[in-house]
C-alpha cells in the first residue's frame, strides 16, 4: 500500500514568532522531538494527548505548514490534502463563493467551480446556506462550511485539528456526522484528526496515536488503545491519561 506522508525522526522548535526553526536561534520552544509514522490510504488517525503535548503542530508539520529543524516529512507526488482548523476563517463572501474558492485556485475557473460547490452544498444538506454571507453562520453552520470546501476538492488526505472542541453537543453532532459521511463516501481517504473527546476517537479513529511532551509514545489500532491492559503494559503515561490521571 503507497505510504501518503512518512515522517522520519522529525523535530520542530517554534519561535517566539510561532514559525518552525531549522535552529541557530536563541528563542526557541522544541514542540516536537524525534516523531516518526506514515500514513496510509483509507485510516482514520486521531491523535489525541494533553493540552500542549503537540497535537496541532503535528498537524500543521503533517500539512506543510510548518519545517522540520531535524528529521524529514515525505509527501506522496501531487497529493491532494486540506486542513480544518477548530474556529474556521470565513471570508467575507457568500457560502456559495466560499466554497467555490477553493475550487477556483486550484485551477477550475469561475462558472464550474461555482457550479459545483453549490452541488456540493446541496449534496450535504447545506444548499440552503449558499446565498448568505459566511461570517454570520454560527459556529457549527461554519465549521460544517468549512467540512463542505475540503470535500469539494476531494482530498487524499483530511486534517482537522480540533474540529467540534468550541461547538455545543448539537453542533457536535452535526459536524461528526458530517465527517462519518466523508469518510463513507471516500474510502480511501485518509482523515486524521486531534482530539480530546475520547468517545468522538471511539467512534471515529481506526488508529490512535498518543502524544506527551511532543513525543510520540504510543501509536495503535483504537481498539488495543481502549483496552486497558494492554495500553498498560504498552505505555503507562497513556493508560494514565486515559484514567484521568494525566491532564
Amino acid at each position: 500500500m503507497n505510504t501518503l506522508v512518512r515522517v522520519a525522526d522529525a523535530s520542530v522548535v517554534l519561535g517566539a514568532d510561532g514559525r518552525g526553526l531549522r535552529g541557530g536561534q536563541d528563542k526557541y520552544v522544541r514542540t516536537l522531538s524525534h516523531i516518526s509514522l506514515c500514513l496510509l490510504p483509507g485510516e482514520r488517525v486521531a491523535v489525541v494527548g494533553s493540552n500542549g503535548a503537540g497535537k496541532s503542530t503535528l498537524l500543521r508539520l503533517v500539512h506543510g505548514l510548518l519545517e522540520v529543524c531535524e528529521g524529514s516529512v515525505v509527501r506522496a507526488p501531487a497529493l491532494r490534502q486540506a486542513m480544518l482548523f477548530q474556529r474556521p476563517h470565513m471570508l467575507r463572501m457568500s457560502v456559495g463563493s466560499h466554497v467555490a474558492l477553493g475550487l477556483w485556485l486550484r485551477g477550475k475557473p469561475w462558472a464550474l467551480a461555482k457550479r459545483q460547490a453549490l452541488d456540493v452544498l446541496e449534496q450535504l444538506g447545506l444548499g440552503s446556506l449558499a446565498p448568505r454571507k459566511a461570517q454570520t453562520l454560527s459556529g457549527g453552520q461554519q465549521q460544517r462550511v468549512a467540512i463542505a470546501r475540503a470535500w469539494a476538492l476531494e482530498p487524499q488526505l483530511l486534517l482537522l485539528d480540533e474540529p467540534t472542541a468550541s461547538l455545543d453537543p448539537y453542533a457536535k453532532g452535526e459536524v461528526e456526522n458530517l465527517l462519518q459521511a466523508f469518510c463513507q463516501a471516500h474510502a480511501e481517504a485518509t482523515v486524521v484528526f486531534a482530539s480530546h473527546n475520547l468517545g468522538q476517537v471511539k467512534r471515529m479513529a481506526t488508529r490512535v496515536v498518543y502524544l506527551e511532551r511532543g513525543r510520540l509514545l504510543a501509536d495503535l489500532p483504537v481498539e488495543q488503545f481502549f483496552d486497558p491492559l494492554v495500553l498498560q503494559a504498552h505505555c503507562p503515561s497513556a493508560h494514565h491519561f486515559l484514567k484521568g490521571e494525566l491532564l
